[in-house]
């Protein structure tokens, strides 16, 4: 069995340590080692950083790196790292430099030839798209969308047809706006997962078509308290006329007995087709208007 000593931490080079992002209990040994050992940690809030080392009864010397002040302080600490200090990077929670501070002292470190080390662990990101049930073989990391409406519809329709699996980070504050942006530029039926407050104790990780998810955010307020990850499925491109005879016959059957969209539906779900596009297809194929 390994056991924590001071050779596992260098001269010389930059940690890059994730930190829990709720459950305490998910921190790694290496981290705690490499915490307990090292000269500095530059933590993007310090007080915040000083309660997770008081838990794990670690004394360090703390250095404040946050958004506001990195790219001044980025130099200092390259000048220690240089005469020879070992120093660890940690955010607030999770991995650093994804939607962190860091991205600039990193990149300065790998300019100047300085040995930089990552840390396996937390990140919110991945632990929501590993639960989410949706492809993970390729995904597309977009971090927070932004603030005002006409750039978040924007950046939406940027993505509209992007095949990957899209990961955002979303506010409580946000969230609801998002959402129906989302609704606005993708329509209703795109499917998405909201993982809430992910390994703490009021974790949720609910999933539907965007349109419901927004329905079941605003049917209660604590849906849309925490910290949020939305793992959205890609964009299929639609077989606007490959439907098999099986499908249009069944379609033309169920339209007998029920409204067209209706009747696109079931067809859908029996074949495994898309409804949007089956729909689509038999109002440019036959100009009906819609019966709904």
């Amino acid at each position: 069995m390994n056991q924590p000593n001071r050779a596992a931490v260098t001269t010389s080079t930059l940690y890059i340590v994730p930190t829990p992002i709720g459950n305490l209990g998910d921190i790694t040994q290496r981290a705690l080692d490499v915490l307990s050992h090292v000269d500095l940690i530059a933590a993007e809030d310090t007080r915040h950083t000083g309660l997770l080392l008081q838990h794990f009864a670690i004394n360090a010397r703390l250095y404040a790196l946050h958004d506001h002040n990195e790219q001044q302080k980025a130099d200092q600490l390259i000048s220690k790292l240089q005469q020879g200090l070992s120093i660890a990077l940690v955010s607030d929670a999770g991995t650093p430099l994804i939607n962190d501070p860091g991205y600039h002292l990193v990149n300065q470190c790998r300019k100047n030839g300085i040995n930089v080390v990552p840390l396996p662990g937390a990140c919110a990101a991945i632990t929501a798209l590993s639960a989410a049930g949706l492809p993970s073989d390729r995904f597309c990391y977009e971090g927070f969308l932004p603030a005002k409406t006409k750039s978040r519809q924007d950046c939406l329709r940027a993505l509209s047809e992007e095949p990957r699996t899209l990961i955002f980070y979303e506010s409580t504050h946000r969230l609801l706006d998002s959402l129906a942006d989302m609704v606005t530029v993708w329509g209703e039926d795109r499917y998405v997962v909201l993982a809430r407050e992910l390994t703490k104790t009021w974790e949720t990780i609910q999933g539907m078509p965007v349109g419901e998810l927004l329905k079941w955010v605003l049917e209660d307020e604590n849906r849309r308290k925490g910290e949020m990850v939305l793992i959205v499925e890609g964009y299929e491109k639609p077989i606007d006329d490959d439907f098999s005879p099986e499908v249009l016959r069944t379609l033309a059957i169920l339209q007998k007995e029920l409204p067209l969209k209706k009747a696109a539906a079931v067809t859908a779900e029996i074949y495994g087709v898309k409804k949007n596009a089956l729909y689509k297809h038999v109002i440019e194929q036959n100009g009906q208007a819609q019966d709904e």
